[in-house]
């Protein structure tokens, strides 16, 4: 891959352990691998390739997405589902996920990781929960390895359908032996723990209403065998998901998962957003992470989640889009914002969270949910994610006085460059790995056929 020079930069931010802006800043990246980050003026004139960014663009690290489900892109919008909470919400859309294929499951993928790739992430989380006909996980991980998305990839599951008191229709459940076999396979083909890595695999149940306390402990227990496999799944997402967890198993979901051993640093749960006061003291001293997924939350009316309280607790705090359906999005950047404005909304407060936090929760915060210390923040030895906003744009006109906040007051439509692991992925705006708008009818075709 050689050498790099970014140069020129009008204002670098770093996200480091000081939280640097470098006006006038330069990068320079040895194959996938950030080697010095400092202004122009410091760093080496020549490279292989130089990207003069002529004063006009603000560079940070890629946004890191803690949470989607990718293929409910092709389920945005649906009317049955428009109007109504979680668990109505579900039970419109069961009966048109059964009908996904291996080639939906693929598209999906690809255009839900292009979209979230124009907003500015470079790492994202997907939580892959139904298998119906002759759907994988491969097709997903097949998919984002070819778009060049740094991917944590989630083996999602339901094994508990409605005749045995969960959600699901039974149709779309599984054999535990059958999800425990199948985890284990994917952990022992794709997982890799080297710094740098681009695929991770998770085990991730979905939810304390579609799976057993059994699957919970024994897919805890199996991650565990494995250097830097992670756990995740749904938790306290709104009143419903509380009452569920009061009547099946006694307890509040917080307590519920530490029953089944599912607090720690392995451990990140999506939501959160009827989080008891002391779940929340348990997350923050066990290490346990929350993917906040605002505009979703909003979406389905569940709530707002106490951001503030949790962070100001310990508690690590990423974002999540959540899924396509639910969102009904994947722009991580408008995440961001939703979560800067809920945060001030929910506690009456115009400081309760400030642009620069936002970003925080949306680099750093996600790098720490994902339990990864080569992303999140530009230094030297991290990798070569990072993301480039054209600033003399109509969205960002009158805000160069801080173009820093400006991302989060005004939020500019899409990053003009990304590069991942070193890589240029969008190129004047433009993604450079996949024929978008083949991928848009071909993903429209499909999501016509499901219905």
């Amino acid at each position: 891959m050689g050498t790099l020079l970014v140069h020129n930069i009008h204002t670098l931010v770093t996200m480091d352990s000081t939280r640097r802006e470098i006006k006038n800043g330069a990068l320079f990246i040895r194959d996938n691998i950030i080697e010095q980050v400092g202004t122009a003026r410091s760093l080496p004139t020549t490279a292989d390739d130089i990207l003069d960014l002529q004063g006009r663009h603000i560079v940070l690290p890629g946004l890191v997405n803690t949470h989607h489900h990718f293929f409910q892109t092709l389920t945005r919008a649906v009317p049955a589902a428009q109007n109504s909470d979680l668990f109505g919400w579900l039970q419109a859309l069961y009966p048109i996920w059964s009908n996904l294929t291996s080639e939906a499951i693929h598209a999906s993928a690809q255009m839900a990781a292009a979209e979230l790739m124009l907003s500015g992430c470079t790492t994202a989380s997907d939580h892959l929960y139904l298998f119906p006909n002759d759907c994988t996980l491969d097709d997903e991980i097949r998919a984002v390895q070819a778009i060049g998305l740094r991917f944590h990839a989630s083996r999602g599951s339901m094994s508990m359908g409605e005749s045995q008191g969960g959600l699901p229709p039974d149709t779309l459940v599984e054999a535990e032996a059958d999800i425990l076999q199948d985890s284990q396979r994917l952990i022992e083909q794709y997982h890799d723990n080297s710094r740098h890595s681009m695929l991770r695999m998770v085990l991730a149940p979905c939810s304390p209403f579609t799976v057993s306390q059994d699957l919970m402990r024994e897919s805890a227990a199996m991650a565990r065998t494995y250097p830097g496999v992670r756990l995740h799944t749904h938790l306290a997402e709104n009143k419903s998901d509380v009452d569920y967890s009061l009547a099946k198993f006694g307890l509040r979901p917080g307590d519920y998962a530490e029953s089944v051993g599912w607090l720690g640093e392995d451990v990140w749960h999506a939501h959160c957003v009827q989080l008891s006061d002391p779940s929340i003291e348990k997350f923050a001293r066990t290490g346990t992470g929350v993917a906040h997924c605002p505009c979703s939350n909003m979406r389905l009316a569940s709530g707002m989640a106490p951001i503030r309280k949790m962070r100001s607790q310990g508690v690590s705090v990423g974002l999540g889009v959540d899924g396509a359906a639910s969102n009904d999005a994947s722009n991580l950047l408008q995440e961001a914002r939703s979560a800067f404005l809920m945060a001030r909304l929910r506690d009456h407060d115009a400081a309760a969270m400030t642009a620069r936090e936002a970003l925080e929760i949306a680099t750093i915060g996600g790098a720490k949910v994902l339990g990864r210390d080569d992303i999140g923040h530009l230094a030297p030895g991290m990798s070569a994610d990072f993301i480039a906003f054209d600033i003399d744009t109509p969205a960002l006109v009158g805000s160069h006085h801080d173009i820093v906040a400006a991302l989060i007051f005004c939020q500019p439509p899409s990053v003009n460059y990304s590069f991942i692991n070193g890589k240029k992925v969008v190129d004047q705006g433009r993604l450079v790995t996949v024929n978008l708008p083949t991928l848009v009818e071909t993903c429209n075709n499909i999501a016509q056929a499901l219905r």
